[in-house]
Parts: C-alpha cells; sequence; structure tokens
C-alpha cells in the first residue's frame, strides 16, 4: 500500500510540474486531461483528435488512468494549485459546478449563442455546463448507467433468455454458476459498486425513491426497509462474482464477458465501446439491456469538457475545441464509437447500432417522461462529499465489512454528516 501511495503521489507531481498550459495556448492549441485510457475509450477520443488536427489545432494529451475520474481530479487540484491549469479538463457533474464556483472556468457564451446550444443541449446536461448564466463546459455525451451487458453464445448455450425481473436474473445467476461460468463480471472499485447499487436501488426504490434518496437525500428513505432491500439484492451480486474481483479495472471485467468466462456486467453504457473494439456486433455476439426493473428509467451521467479560465479571454484552441465537440457530424462520429449517445437531440441515429438507437430512443422517452435521472455514482446526483460518503458505505457492505442493516444506519449517518 505504501509503495502504491508513493506511485500515486509522484504521478500527480510529475503531472502538476510537467504540463505546459502556456505552450498549447501559445500555438493556438489545447492541453487536454482526461481519464479516457482504455481501448475503446482511446479510440473514441482519437476522432476528436482527428478532428481537431484537420483544423490545425495542436493537442497535448495528458491522460490519468482510472475509469471514474478520482485520479484525474486529484491531479487537476495540484495542476490549479501549481498555478498550471490545463486548457481543457474531462469533468462530471458536481465537479464542474464546484470549479466553476470558484471562478476557473472561462466563458464560452460567444460559442454557445453562435451555434445556438440553447436549444438544442437538453436542460438536464445544461444544469452542469452552466452557471449563472454563463457556459462553462462543452457536453460530449450522455452516458447511462443502468445497462446490463451479456455475452450471447454464454446464455444460449446455458438457456437463459433476456432476464425482465429480480428473480429471472437471479435464476440465470444460478444456471451460470451450476455451469462453471462466473455468472457477473465485476471490478472491485468503489466507484463500480457504486454504479451497480445505481441500478439496483432504482429496481428497488422506484423514480420516486430514488429521487428522494440520492437527490433530495430524504433521511426516511434512505433508512427505509427499501433501502436495505437494495443492499440484500447487493449481496447476492456479490456472491455471483468471481475471488479475483478486488482492484480490477472495468474494462478487464468487460473483457471477461466478451472472452465467455462471464455472463453478465452491470456496467454504463462505455463498456459497449470494449465490445466494438474488440471486433463483436450487438444481438449477434452481446446483448445489452436494463437492468431489470429499470426498463422506463435512464440514469444518466455526461462527460463534458471544461474550460479552464488561462487569465484572459477564451483562446482559440479552447473555442475550437467547444465548437468541434458540440457539431452534429462529431457528436454521432464520436458517441457511434464510444458506446454513447449524443448530448445534442437533433443528431441522427442513422449511424449508430442496435444498443445506440436503443440508447437514443430511451434516453428520449425519459427525458419526456420524467424519467431521466442524475447518477449518484458518477456526480450527477449529490456534490462529491456525499457522493463519497455513499461510496464508502456501499462498497464497505459489498466487502463483507457490514450485513444490510448496518448498511442502512450507517448510509443515513454518512449522508447526514457529508451533506
Amino acid at each position: 500500500m505504501r509503495s502504491q501511495f508513493k506511485t500515486i503521489t509522484a504521478t500527480v507531481l510529475a503531472l502538476a510540474l510537467g504540463g505546459d498550459a502556456a505552450t498549447a495556448q501559445g500555438d493556438g492549441g489545447v492541453e487536454v486531461l482526461h481519464w479516457w485510457t482504455s481501448g475503446g475509450e482511446a479510440a473514441a477520443l482519437n476522432v476528436l483528435k482527428e478532428d481537431l488536427e484537420k483544423q490545425g489545432i495542436g493537442w497535448t494529451d495528458m491522460p490519468v488512468a482510472g475509469g471514474g475520474g478520482e485520479q484525474a481530479m486529484t491531479v487537476l487540484r495540484a495542476r490549479v494549485t501549481a498555478g498550471n491549469a490545463p486548457t481543457a479538463v474531462q469533468g462530471l457533474g458536481f465537479d464542474i459546478l464546484d470549479w466553476a464556483n470558484q471562478g476557473s472556468l472561462a466563458d464560452l457564451n460567444a460559442v454557445a449563442a453562435e451555434e445556438g446550444w440553447d436549444s438544442v443541449i437538453p436542460a438536464a446536461l445544461q444544469k452542469f455546463a452552466r452557471v449563472d448564466g454563463k457556459w462553462v463546459s462543452a457536453p460530449v455525451n450522455v452516458h447511462s448507467t443502468n445497462w446490463v451487458w451479456a455475452n450471447k453464445a454464454v446464455l444460449d448455450a446455458n438457456g437463459i433468455a433476456v432476464p425482465t425481473t429480480w428473480e429471472e436474473f437471479t435464476a440465470a445467476l444460478d444456471k451460470l454458476k451450476a455451469a462453471g461460468v462466473t455468472p457477473i463480471a465485476h471490478g472491485g472499485q468503489a466507484w463500480q459498486e457504486a454504479t451497480v447499487f445505481d441500478a439496483v436501488a432504482m429496481s428497488v426504490l422506484g423514480p420516486n425513491g430514488y429521487q428522494a434518496a440520492f437527490i433530495d437525500l430524504d433521511e426516511a428513505v434512505l433508512g427505509g426497509d427499501r433501502m436495505k432491500e437494495a443492499f440484500d439484492r447487493m449481496a447476492v451480486i456479490r456472491a455471483n462474482v468471481d475471488d479475483n474481483f478486488s482492484g480490477r479495472d472495468w474494462n478487464l471485467a468487460t473483457a471477461m464477458v466478451i472472452n465467455g468466462t462471464a455472463g453478465f456486467q452491470m456496467m454504463g453504457d462505455w463498456a459497449k465501446g470494449e465490445f466494438l473494439n474488440a471486433g463483436k456486433v450487438p444481438g449477434q455476439d452481446f446483448l445489452c439491456f436494463r437492468f431489470p426493473g429499470t426498463t422506463e428509467q435512464v440514469i444518466f451521467n455526461a462527460d463534458q469538457f471544461m474550460m479552464f479560465d488561462q487569465g484572459g479571454s477564451v483562446s482559440a484552441g479552447q473555442a475550437a475545441l467547444a465548437s468541434a465537440i458540440l457539431s452534429p457530424s462529431f457528436q454521432s462520429a464520436f458517441n457511434v464509437v464510444k458506446g454513447s449517445v449524443p448530448a445534442r437531440t437533433d443528431v441522427s441515429d442513422e449511424a449508430f447500432d442496435d444498443c445506440g438507437k436503443k440508447g437514443m430512443k430511451d434516453l428520449a422517452a425519459a427525458a419526456s417522461s420524467g424519467n431521466l435521472f442524475g447518477s449518484m455514482a458518477h456526480g450527477h446526483a449529490a456534490p462529491a462529499s456525499v457522493k463519497n460518503a455513499i461510496y464508502d458505505v456501499v462498497t464497505a457492505h459489498f466487502n463483507g465489512a457490514y450485513d444490510s442493516t448496518t448498511a442502512v444506519t450507517e448510509l443515513v449517518d454518512a449522508v447526514s454528516i457529508a451533506r
């Protein structure tokens, strides 16, 4: 553990002192800090790089591994403290609002007005992209977290149809275990457990309960019987992962489903990028469906690029990057590769595969019916302090430190202290 801490600290210091935002600004380019380092994510990001290169905009890459972005935010804080903020940074939800409220972000209103962002970006995303009337970030996509990914051949070989209820899902898990297949591929990291908990809690609490618990922070719901049932279901999931799950990166868990050593993975739709990168075809090689009990809900997070104030007006590189991100052609090309859906509502689904078309249709339906909810696990439901407090309880329960009754009590206490 001490060695790991030293490695992380060294990485943070190197990136804080080694990045050269001034150089990127000076040549009209951008220095981009992000955590898209898996194969599918890197392929998607390359679409943006190539788009800017065609415009003569230089790109200085600052990747920081870690699927939930926590390590990237640690590096960012070090960079800002050192007076060396990157020009553009991948951000999520309340993290964007925090930086904006500190006065750290540039004003993108001129670009937004010229290109009509107000009318094509959903209000749920604008909540995290505009602060006090000022656009401070450019939304790249909309991910949703309540997906299940499955190896079709494995399911077919075991006579398993797509489960639509919790009971059908647990029966499928039992069949896979009896056949010697790992039922659920999972990576033992706090953000991954929270991602699973997002879907499980929605399936038990329903949309009103999810809103009350994770957005309104209602203690009666956080500490209620239905929350205990959600933790009970997490215990079932824990009993169906392999012994080596601890510390596994999410994309390595996805690879278990791709390779047929596991049947299911509960993960956001960025997982689809890994299937596509491996040459797999939706409907033929793998299946995508909403977690049982959440077929009408979409739990979302949206990747955005914050533009950091460099001590003056928005640079040419920042304006070009923001414009490129919101162009309809890029929104289609990028999200086809990434596995997500466009942040604009006017992009055609023609280029998207079956899972992508379903994702776009689900998003539109959820937005119109009031079933679109910001993800607790990915910083779109409550501030980081509350999110991290929930992380601690969920992952402690998943790893056996608490039973479900204790977890509910700890959840109420943790949120009360953190809010």
